[in-house]
């Protein structure tokens, strides 16, 4: 690896040259390494997505048919809070870590074993507290080791090559997505998909065990540990990085909006497009997305890359996101479902790809990297707990789901809004 003199958002220039872990890298990666990113996002989201999409709807309402929302919503709602704290910790950690492997490796390997034994505890829960307990865990283990993978790309990948990266990231969870779903699917009962899940999350982790390592850091440029500061560095002012501030209102606008479509997309084709099989019905409109992203992300980032520009992509991605969610609030119905699936996929991927890509360029601080991911990551994991609060009185009690999406149309428009302030990037 060859790496230069690292800085971030608001930081100076140092006449010493940082240590090895901390120098911004230079040299394109190979493709071994980023096969290894690709496969460990591919793992990290089946793991999530398989319960997230079908697994615990069909849990929940094999424990309690008549309320099968609320009992959803507490589920996703407590994995989501526990993911707000595990994910900026475990990469606040790992900025920390001192291992011949590098700072990185030790979290994934940790992460992808808690979340392995968790969904394990899941397929045997008794009842609605252990379900709980059990995708807690989930969360906190895939958290972790998603923490340390993302924190691996800034650490490894140029500024020039990040678009490219971003995208080929966001195929590795895209394809989670569908493989979550499809797991799921041919399982043919929760049971068997969370053991489905839980096999297939080590699988595709060990490839970055082996090809992840980075420059290790140095017990000697480790500062001292101190409790006072180590939590007062989760907060990171909007008023001294404003661009990070505003990027990451910009991705919790993109997810909240888009967790209000997702949530109760299996119950949405059970109980309002009437769908005769709707575990079905969600892997066919996710292979649609996952197509759709798959074609946008690989080449949406590099074309980003090319053009030297982050912020049109990223606007024109959040309004077509919105698209998604007008075309379903006004036709309830599977061909309806089948559009949305493809506009969602195509405004998705270009943000996956492209709104990473200008995160890692907003970064304050080399030494942080991990942490102030994790504080970003707050931004995709926020909205699941936000969502379900939002969505179950909408659907029960405010106009259902036409009006559920709209509300997630507004909101996500709302992230094509507030990127326009971001003056450090192009």
């Amino acid at each position: 690896m060859t790496f230069q003199e690292a800085g971030g958002q608001g930081s100076g220039t140092s006449p010493a040259l940082p240590p090895p872990a901390l120098r911004e890298p230079v040299e394109r990666v190979r493709a071994g390494w980023i096969s290894a990113v690709i496969l460990a996002n591919l793992g990290i989201n089946a793991a999530f997505f398989g319960p997230l999409q079908v697994l615990l709807a069909q849990q929940s309402q094999y424990f309690d048919p008549v309320n099968k929302e609320a009992v959803l919503a507490l589920a996703t709602g407590c994995g989501a809070a526990v993911s707000l704290v595990a994910n900026p910790v475990a990469g606040a950690l790992s900025d920390r870590t001192i291992s011949r492997f590098g700072r990185r490796v030790p979290w994934v390997l940790a992460g992808t074993v808690l979340a392995f034994t968790a969904l394990l505890l899941l397929a045997g829960a008794p009842g609605i507290a252990v379900m709980v307990l059990g995708w807690c865990l989930v969360q906190a283990g895939c958290n972790g080791a998603y923490a340390a993978v993302t924190a691996s790309i800034p650490d490894r990948v140029p500024t020039f090559q990040r678009g490219q990266v971003g995208g080929l990231a966001a195929l590795g969870q895209t394809v989670g997505i569908v493989f979550g779903a499809l797991l799921a699917t041919l399982a043919g009962g929760f049971v068997l998909g969370y053991l489905y899940c839980a096999v297939f999350l080590l699988a595709c982790a060990l490839p970055f065990l082996f090809h992840g390592r980075s420059a290790p850091l140095d017990r000697a440029d480790r500062p001292p540990f101190r409790w006072a500061a180590f939590l007062k560095g989760f907060y990171i002012s909007p008023r001294r990085y404003p661009d990070f501030g505003w990027a990451w209102l910009t991705r919790f606008l993109v997810n909240l909006g888009n967790n209000l479509f997702t949530l109760y997309l299996f119950y949405f084709l059970q109980d309002a497009v009437d769908h005769p099989d709707p575990a079905a019905g969600v892997l066919v409109l996710t292979g649609i997305y996952a197509v759709a992203v798959m074609v946008t992300a690989v080449l949406g980032g590099p074309w980003s890359d090319k053009v030297g520009r982050r912020k049109p992509f990223v606007i024109a991605s959040s309004a077509t996101i919105a698209t998604a969610s007008v075309v379903v609030a006004f036709a309830q119905t599977w061909t309806a479902a089948l559009v949305a699936a493809a506009v969602l996929g195509i405004g998705f991927g270009m943000f996956l790809a492209v709104d990473f890509a200008l995160l890692t360029q907003v970064l304050p601080s080399a030494a942080d990297r991990g942490k102030d991911l994790g504080v970003f990551n707050i931004a995709n994991s926020s909205p699941q707990v936000i969502a379900p609060l939002l969505a179950a009185p909408i659907v029960l009690y405010l106009g259902g789901y036409s009006t559920l999406f709209l509300v997630s149309a507004v909101i996500g428009l709302l992230g094509a809004v507030f990127v326009v302030k971001i003056r450090g990037v192009r």
